[in-house]
């Protein structure tokens, strides 16, 4: 099978398509012949050696993929071959063929093509766990949401939506702004031009916000932090724009709270929430509730250039490799 391999730890520009042997799924795993895989930063960072995850080389990138079950491992009794799923994957889903765990793929709905399936697990689950678990976002609540045009951003507009709550969508450009609003954000907030804070507290007549999506980080956490209402909850879920400080004083006088969050985690530690999280995005995708946004689609090939398309944020939404595509 073709796949996407690093040899060594470095950028992504070292990364190659080679022929390699397809992966044996072991018990309770199964092989997923590949339709489509989203990219994520994530990709770059465990290519750099700098993520949570860092295997020994060689491997292939890609934490998610969708595709049809080509095998079963010893054990595995809800799939079958044939059936058409979508997994998270430790690594491996920049390849024709990929092994994950039974526990962690699931049925595609009858609705969603490979594609939408492929850029649905990590992004949604991840901003589902914690604006459901983390943040306990209620209906009638703000919901702020930095970076709101990007992969995982927009999922955040679209669940705070789901839940009830009056989304603002924070962003750097009118472009990406627009992007949000026609995912159904409420108002908007360049914080490029704009001042964050000031901004908020004018659209909440002073309350603030009272949860804080932020998958940025860095100068902007401060600001979001400030923007925030009496116990309100700050989730911290990246750190494209730098690793913040946080003060805890300025915790304690509102009563706020600083809560990280990561999907990895969950899947070790709280398996019945993350199911319970994956069924109600599927009940919300099946009312219409969530579409995946998916600007580019790349073949396999192009791998290295699906994972700059989104580290360079030239990518609204999320950036798909088919391998099928030449």
């Amino acid at each position: 099978m073709r796949a996407v391999i690093c040899r060594a730890f470095g950028e992504v520009e070292g990364l190659k398509v080679e022929e390699v042997a397809a992966p044996t799924p072991k018990p309770g795993e199964v092989l997923i012949a590949v339709k489509a895989t989203a990219v994520n930063y994530a990709d770059a960072l465990m290519t750099a050696g700098r993520y949570q995850t860092k295997p020994d080389p060689p491997f292939s990138p890609g934490l998610e993929t969708a595709g049809v079950v080509a095998a079963c491992g010893q054990g595995v009794t809800r799939l079958k071959p044939g059936d058409r799923v979508m997994a998270i994957l430790a690594y491996g889903g920049l390849a024709e063929m990929a092994v994950a765990p039974e526990s962690e793929t699931y049925a595609i709905p009858a609705g969603m093509s490979f594609e939408e399936a492929g850029a649905f697990p990590v992004a949604y689950i991840s901003s589902h766990v914690a604006i459901r678990w983390q943040g306990r976002l209620e209906a009638g609540e703000t919901l702020l949401v930095l970076g709101a045009a990007g992969g995982v951003g927009l999922t955040a507009v679209e669940i705070g939506k789901a839940m009830g709550a009056r989304v603002i969508a924070g962003a750097s450009t009118p472009e990406r702004l627009a992007v949000a609003h026609a995912r159904g954000a409420d108002a908007l907030v360049n914080y490029a031009t704009e001042n964050l804070t000031e901004r908020v507290m004018a659209l909440t007549d002073g309350k603030g916000a009272d949860v804080c999506f932020d998958p940025v980080g860095g100068d902007l956490f401060d600001a979001a932090l400030s923007a925030l209402g009496w116990g309100g909850r700050i989730l911290i879920v990246g750190f494209v724009g730098g690793v913040q400080q946080i003060p805890a004083n300025r915790l304690l006088v509102k009563n706020r709270a600083a809560l990280g969050c990561s999907l990895r985690y969950y899947r070790w530690n709280a398996p019945d929430k993350l199911q319970r999280s994956v069924d109600e995005l599927l009940r919300w995708y099946d009312e219409g509730k969530l579409k995946p946004l998916i600007t580019h689609r790349l073949p396999l090939e192009k791998s290295v250039e699906a994972i700059r398309l989104l580290t360079g944020r030239k990518a609204h939404g999320k950036v798909v490799v088919v391998p099928e595509l030449r």
